[in-house]
């Protein structure tokens, strides 16, 4: 029998790293001492999962297998002395998930050679693994946009009798990162208690998850930062940074035995408080310029709510500011006069009323301290505040702080509308629009000319 030599595989261009739907392709070097008889020379490659329940076991206890092809690239026969080479291809499903490597788990990629001999000779056989990445892009990902954050409350006993409570709030600046990028924490800790707290820590863990019949949950810390106490009745607000290192994406698609989760956790060491904020690793980082604009998607539903009071008000003011009188034959007493407190003057409102401007302030809310922190409309959507993007202009008044509650507000300008909500539109014009007072107009009291008079003169 012949004495084998040198038996291994090698990838075009030495590339290990492929991705989804690409072709791996290579050559098969068997170098001969002397002559060998074979069966067949066979290259397989597979993709394949294996989870288990003991640490580092490579015996399964559940596998799934994402592709397996082999090809004969020599048949049986005699190989002759010296270096022989065989190429081989394969094609690699789009379906495939990424390489991983884990203390309960892999997911495996290898290219296989196989020498088939007579019966009692000695089998021969080589392998090579490669490596799959699936990019994960965090922009397509649903809710990535903004930040993640967090509070929790816990209240504590310290010296046996006392009680006391710690409020943190946490926050990072976004959803998702990609290795290298920097995650910005901060977080607010207020000690309502007459203890001082242990130091507070941030820490990044990954949490992988294998779905044997008890699922096995492997967690560990990734990196951890750490800072300063709390004194007693203070309120303290820290910042720190935390730089991504090399991992595996947080999606593993194609895959169902095998998750992985990021996390950031913030907490205090005494009294022992904690909070998570979930987090997403990716291949491709956050485009900041594809976030849905607000004003884009708030421009529609403002529009709308501002169409009944726009269509409405520019007819009653011009019934306001140009009334017109019907032909009749001999005066006609005046209206009963309205009381000045429920007046508008002649020109149609176009603001809500004082007491609701006051509480919107202009739509700004508090940021609880947090400049991060993405903002939300604090009104109902039954109060009336002031939609975002809606223009007002220079000319329009608005009610000081001494207006009274009840009195309608009055525009100097009648080309601006009132941003009420749909359905509230009608009527509060139908409140707030009164018929001119005719009773205090310049206008002359006696009958207007007729139609011949008109013609003559």
């Amino acid at each position: 029998m012949g004495k084998l030599q040198e038996f291994e595989i090698a990838f075009d261009k030495n590339k290990v790293v492929y991705g989804p739907g690409d072709s791996i392709s290579g050559t098969v070097t068997v170098k001969l001492g002397q002559p060998l008889q074979c069966k067949a020379i066979k290259v397989n490659c597979n993709g394949f999962c294996g989870i288990t329940s003991k640490v580092n076991d490579t015996t399964w206890t559940m596998e799934e297998q994402y592709f397996n092809s082999t090809v004969s690239v020599a048949d049986k026969g005699t190989l002759k002395q010296g270096e022989h080479t065989f190429p081989f291809k394969f094609l690699i499903p789009d379906s495939a998930p990424t390489s991983f490597e884990g203390n309960y788990g892999r997911i495996v990629y290898r290219v296989r050679a196989f020498i088939d001999t007579p019966r009692f000779a000695k089998d021969y056989n080589t392998e090579k693994p490669f490596y799959l990445l699936k990019l994960l892009n965090l922009n397509e990902l649903p809710d990535i946009w903004g930040i993640c954050s967090s509070a929790v409350t816990q209240q504590f006993t310290y010296m046996l009798m006392k009680t006391g409570t710690v409020v943190l709030k946490a926050q990072t600046d976004m959803k998702g990162y990609t290795p290298g990028q920097i995650i910005q924490v901060m977080a607010k800790i207020h000690n309502q208690s007459g203890k001082t707290t242990g130091n507070m820590a941030a820490s990044l863990v990954q949490r992988v998850t294998y779905e044997t019949k008890k699922p096995t949950h492997d967690v560990r810390t990734i990196a951890e930062v750490e800072g300063g106490v709390v004194k007693a009745g203070k309120e303290v607000e820290w910042k720190e940074q935390i730089i991504v290192p090399p991992l595996p994406q947080s999606s593993l698609a194609g895959c169902d035995l095998i998750k992985i989760e990021y996390y950031v956790k913030v907490s205090l060491k005494s009294p022992e408080v904690q909070l998570t904020l979930p987090i997403h690793m990716g291949n491709v980082s956050i485009d900041k310029k594809l976030r849905p604009s607000k004003r884009a998607a708030s421009a529609p539903s403002a529009a709308a709510e501002d169409t009944p009071a726009s269509t409405s008000t520019p007819d009653a003011s011009t019934s306001a500011t140009t009334p017109t009188l019907p032909p009749r034959s001999a005066p006609k007493p005046a209206p009963r006069p309205v009381p000045r407190s429920r007046m508008s003057s002649h020109n149609s409102p176009s603001a809500p009323p004082a007491e609701c401007h006051l509480g919107a302030e202009g739509g700004t809310p508090s940021n609880d301290g947090f400049p991060n922190k993405r903002q939300s409309q604090l009104v109902s959507p039954n109060a009336f505040s002031y939609a975002p993007g809606l223009f007002f202009s220079q000319g329009q008044q608005h009610n000081g702080p001494g207006t009274a509650p009840n009195e309608p507000m009055a525009s100097g300008s009648t080309g601006a509308t009132a941003p009420y909500p749909p359905g509230v539109a009608t009527s509060m014009s139908s409140l707030l629009i009164l018929p001119p007072d005719y009773g205090n107009s310049a206008y002359p009291q006696e009958a207007p000319p007729s139609y011949d008079e008109s013609c003559n003169t």
